[in-house]
């Protein structure tokens, strides 16, 4: 399966395991590609109410771990949290194009806040490998659920910041999984702290690029240039993940390197982007911070351009 949005440098690759089927990566190359149809590769697509259960490897201050479960809260589109225009709730609603597309009915599915569990031990140590990701994953509900594993910015995760900011993909579920039949997975995700190890690659644009255009970076919206930029890594990897949960669903390119609903719009965040520029974004007149959605308890976020599969464009709030 692939994922993966990207920004100023982000590509894809897939790693290979015998836990999963498919991954999708967030990698570092981001150049703004020409925009093709996403096909349909007639897999299953998440149904039902899925909870966002999260897995907290590390160290997280408690003002960081409400950055990220006010963003989950926010994909919901139920008031009062969601006054405020252009909203996170209404980027998320572009991925409901893809279930229209592929029934012609309106998408039946949605996501809320699951259960979180937290790693402060370093259980696995300090260094990970794809395996281990699968394993902490798997120890989330599997059923009608996406497990995502954050790690703190002293973890080492195996090609962390070599060719990948965040992945997701499937793995077997000791429960059963939550597609009838004979798919009996869990779809996970994983996205790292890139603060300390590689924010000009994995934080862009709150941290100026190591490559590239050298602009000066964005203020972060949330005073977090880490968790900001996982925000944006876990925002592009649901997209990915709930559009092709198990690597046969809405993709573009060879398998081994897909692009998705995310990954197929890099580095574009608001109109008129290019290669090193985020494009025109809102700017919080008080702190400077750049965003392009609002989120629950007054949160301002910057999340990445779209796929739209019903105008083949790269959809932006602003």
């Amino acid at each position: 399966m692939a994922s993966f949005v990207s920004r100023t440098f982000l590509n894809l690759l897939l790693v290979v395991s015998l836990f999963q089927v498919s991954l999708a990566m967030r990698k570092l190359n981001e150049l703004v590609q020409d925009q093709t149809q996403l096909l349909y590769h007639n897999g299953p697509l998440l149904s039902g109410k899925i909870s966002i259960n999260l897995i907290w490897y590390g160290k997280f201050k408690p003002s960081q771990k409400a950055i990220v479960t006010d963003f989950i809260t926010s994909l919901s589109s139920s008031p009062p949290q969601q006054t405020v225009q252009p909203s996170v709730a209404m980027w998320w609603k572009t991925t409901g194009k893809y279930y229209h597309l592929k029934s012609k009915k309106p998408s039946s599915f949605s996501l809320y806040l699951g259960k979180q569990m937290v790693d402060e031990s370093y259980r696995l140590g300090k260094s990970l490998t794809s395996k281990q990701l699968v394993e902490l994953a798997s120890k989330g509900d599997q059923k009608n659920a996406i497990n995502v594993v954050l790690t703190s910015s002293d973890v080492a995760v195996e090609n962390f910041c070599l060719s990948r900011c965040g992945t997701h993909g499937s793995a077997l579920g000791s429960k059963g999984g939550h597609v009838k039949g004979k798919y009996s997975r869990f779809a996970y995700i994983w996205v790292g702290n890139s603060e300390t190890q590689c924010p000009g690659q994995c934080a862009w644009p709150f941290h100026q690029p190591i490559y590239g255009p050298q602009s000066p970076p964005l203020v972060a919206p949330n005073n977090d240039v880490g968790l900001d930029g996982m925000i944006i890594n876990l925002a592009s990897l649901l997209a990915g993940t709930v559009t092709n949960p198990f690597g046969n669903g809405y993709f573009q390119g060879p398998k081994e390197a897909p692009l998705e609903a995310a990954s197929a719009c890099p580095g574009v965040y608001g109109k008129g982007a290019y290669p090193g520029y985020a494009g025109d974004l809102l700017v919080d007149p008080t702190t400077g911070a750049s965003y392009n959605a609002h989120g629950a308890n007054g949160r301002k976020y910057l999340l990445p351009a779209l796929y739209d599969p019903s105008t083949s464009t790269c959809s932006t709030l602003v």
